[in-house]
């Protein structure tokens, strides 16, 4: 049972999505404001609920009465929508309160958007409202709509359907609309975030889980609060059976700002964003229309399979360019074996290719129905998990009366072909406007004009994730906070964590380091000036000293030249038979700490081969996070060079992601290298940067 915080417990939003009475605060008959425009959805809800218009005039507004105030009202009201001029709002929600509402919408705008002083208004809101046991969606927000419930408080008329979508943009939200109608799908809910001043991503995704009359989740946001949040209640809602597809353009830029290391100077925001994704189980589409493609495929497949694809087309051209992109989308198309090749080559003429990808070659004008078999022969393949078809299809009616009855006929057997055998098929036409084509659509088909969206399309199903084990932050700190931001503090910090490190000691003279290889044993050695953050580029790390003469001679150099506080001596390790690896991680405002790995030493910010994952992590997810790197064939062996101890790897990228996580005062920690060999592997440099 997952457990919540302060901070995550459920809030009631059934006066926000089903309220018994509504008001509209600003009401008004110039078609160019807000108010007018709530008016018109509002009055729509007659005989449904009670609908009250509130205009500070006191005229009719739409011919229909309205009060002054709400304190006029004959009755008290659950849910009031706020669209007055900014320096009235508050007072607004003021009345509102007393007028026994539950959930206050606020279209208002001028308010944290502004900056510093509109934020401290939203906050001291924010807190007037909880006190009264209420919520607020907003301010600067379009409203709220549920089609089960049949209100009605948006700006804009939207589809009724079955996706809930979340938006922090009315525009993204009504372009979005427009692309779910082409496809047959609409909105069994939609809340504007605007400011999140107190209802935020987290609280209205986790109401549209619990909603039965929503059955995907459509999220379109800039800035995700509290991250974590964000993450747990989406990772519900994907396990509940509710896929997550989320839209963003960004959301924690402040986390590269200022970057004081490697992994700081490394992470982006979108980065960050797609780990979290991963952890949610979140699908993370580009695009308005990406994601309207996306929610068709769902809500026609759900979470069937993709991964091999079967290319029909009636054009060899099409068919070559298909299965391209199919394969750039990650999607394999596999060879079919003499069996299946044969039975297609007995429905299809002479010509025709059957060895996947399948031609048939000119069979359409002489026997439209060709394509119902074949489609057939292709879905019922055990090998088979998709079907991509492109071409002509949709054009062959204008070739005359017969194909003009046939095709459609032939899409609707299609449309049961897949209905039947449940497995996900994709249509790309060059005719998109054909009477086979509507008819296709009709059957819940996702149809496409052009071939690299529908590939894409089955490339998004086919990465549709599941939701990791939930990332938890640890409960608090282990041991005592850390206050050196020193290389020595780092060292030890990391080693007792378990990873090892090399033999060495901590001197403060010259004469010092030399005493110290005589304890640490036969050379060669590394000296390392402390007190410095970047010591490699300030020339403060001596490679290579054979004997104790040449350690007291590179620390004579480095203390005249740098005047370090001491010295770190370390036995030199063998970097033969091992692969250097980075592993980081920083504190993100948002989602908190963010492990990234990849190749180390100093291709790290050349090749950038790099992957990011929620910290904390277990030897499991650590394993997952170095599988999905690009070089990670280097870690299994090539040319000659054993595989490296990869269970030993992961378990110390998840003990070092583990260790930052207990301590919120390190903002970034980074070992780089950490050299992993056939035997294990060891830590060479670590640094810290502390919060503040």
């Amino acid at each position: 049972m997952t457990v919540l915080t302060d901070e995550e417990q459920v809030r009631d939003l059934t006066a926000l999505f089903a309220p018994r009475a509504v008001a509209v605060v600003g009401a008004s008959n110039d078609q160019a404001k807000y108010g007018n425009w709530l008016s018109v959805q509002a009055l729509r809800m007659r005989g449904r609920r009670a609908v009250y218009l509130v205009s500070r005039r006191g005229e009719p507004v739409l011919g229909e009465a309205t009060y002054r105030t709400l304190a006029e009202l004959p009755e008290p009201v659950d849910l009031v929508v706020i669209a007055v001029p900014a320096a009235g709002f508050e007072e607004a929600v003021t009345d509102a309160l007393a007028a026994g509402a539950k959930a206050i919408v606020g279209i208002t705008a001028g308010f944290g958007e502004l900056g510093a002083e509109g934020r401290a208004r939203e906050a001291a809101l924010t807190e007037r409202v909880r006190a009264a046991g209420a919520v607020l969606l907003g301010p600067n927000c379009l409203g709220v709509l549920d089609s089960t419930t049949g209100l009605y408080l948006a700006s804009n008329p939207l589809p009724a359907g079955t996706v809930g979508l979340i938006s922090q943009s009315g525009n993204v939200a009504l372009e979005l609309s427009r692309f779910l109608t082409d496809r047959g799908l609409g909105f069994s809910r939609f809340a504007s975030l605007g400011n999140q001043a107190d209802l935020g991503a987290a609280d209205l995704i986790r109401a549209y889980a619990d909603d039965p009359g929503t059955e995907l989740i459509a999220l379109y946001c800039e800035d995700f609060g509290d991250g974590r949040a964000f993450v747990a209640t989406a990772a519900d809602a994907v396990a509940a059976g509710k896929p997550v597809v989320l839209l963003t353009v960004g959301g924690s830029a402040a986390s590269v700002r200022g970057a004081k290391s490697h992994t700081g100077a490394l992470t982006t925001d979108s980065s960050v964003i797609d780990a979290a994704c991963r952890a949610a189980g979140i699908d993370r589409v580009t695009s308005p229309r990406q994601m309207a493609d996306l929610l068709t495929a769902l809500a026609r497949f759900g979470r069937a399979r993709a991964d091999r694809v079967a290319i029909l087309s009636d054009g060899g051209g099409h068919a070559a360019v298909a299965c391209d992109l199919a394969e750039a989308q990650g999607l394999s198309i596999p060879e079919f074996g003499p069996e299946q090749a044969a039975a297609l080559r007995a429905s299809l003429p002479p010509s025709a290719g059957v060895g996947n990808p399948v031609d048939i070659a000119g069979a359409g004008e002489r026997d439209i129905a060709s394509f119902t078999r074949t489609m057939q022969l292709l879905l019922a393949a055990p090998d088979t998990d998709a079907v991509l078809l492109t071409g002509y299809f949709g054009g062959y009616g204008s070739y005359g009366a017969r194909l003009a009855g046939e095709e459609p006929a032939t899409a609707r057997e299609m449309g049961e072909l897949v209905r039947e055998y449940g497995k996900p098929v994709v249509v790309h036409t060059m005719c998109p406007d054909g009477a086979a084509i509507e008819e296709l659509r009709r059957q819940g088909v996702p149809v496409f004009a052009a071939v690299e969206d529908a590939a894409q399309c089955l490339g998004m199903l086919a990465r549709h994730a599941e939701p990791a084990a939930r990332p938890a932050l640890p409960a608090g700190d282990r041991g005592r906070a850390v206050t050196d931001d020193g290389y020595w503090t780092a060292r030890e910090l990391v080693r007792a964590a378990g990873v090892a490190f090399p033999a060495a000691r901590r001197v403060s003279t010259p004469g010092e380091a030399a005493e110290a290889t005589r304890e640490i044993g036969g050379g060669p050695y590394v000296l390392k000036a402390l007190g410095l953050l970047h010591k490699s580029d300030a020339g403060g790390v001596a490679l290579g000293l054979a004997d104790a003469g040449a350690v007291r001679a590179a620390a004579q150099d480095m203390a005249d030249r740098l005047a370090p506080p001491g010295f770190c001596v370390e036995a030199m390790a063998d970097l033969s038979r091992g692969v250097e690896i980075i592993v980081g991680v920083q504190r993100d405002p948002r989602f908190g700490p963010v492990v990234m790995a990849g190749l180390g030493g100093i291709t790290t910010e050349v090749l950038r081969d790099i992957t990011f994952a929620l910290a904390p992590l277990v030897p499991a997810q650590a394993k997952d996070l170095l599988l999905r790197l690009g070089a990670a064939r280097l870690l299994h062996g090539v040319r000659g060079r054993p595989a490296v101890d990869l269970d030993a790897l992961a378990e110390a990228v998840a003990a070092i992601a583990t260790l930052a996580a207990a301590h919120p005062e390190i903002a970034e920690l980074e070992v780089n290298p950490l050299l992993a060999t056939p035997d294990g592997c060891l830590g060479l440099d670590a640094r810290i940067v502390l919060a503040g």
